[in-house]
């Protein structure tokens, strides 16, 4: 049996919300080990002068502990 934890992290990226996500998981895997997962839990975006400024994404990160 194995037991997974979560912890929510929230990240930006300027290119996409996908970028966004890579970015969570990078930044997140320089401290946590054994991800196993990821879920976009929300997305969102700033707008400047009309056009789209920066994608947002709440994610939650799935890891085990050992």
């Amino acid at each position: 049996m194995s037991i997974l934890k979560v912890i929510e992290v929230l990240a930006n990226s300027n290119k996409s919300w996908e970028d966004a996500t890579e970015n969570a998981v990078s930044h997140a895997s320089k401290s946590v080990k054994n991800i196993r997962s990821v879920y976009v839990n929300e997305q969102s975006a700033t707008v400047k002068d009309g056009k789209v400024d920066e994608y947002r994404v709440n994610v939650k990160i799935t890891f085990e502990v050992k």
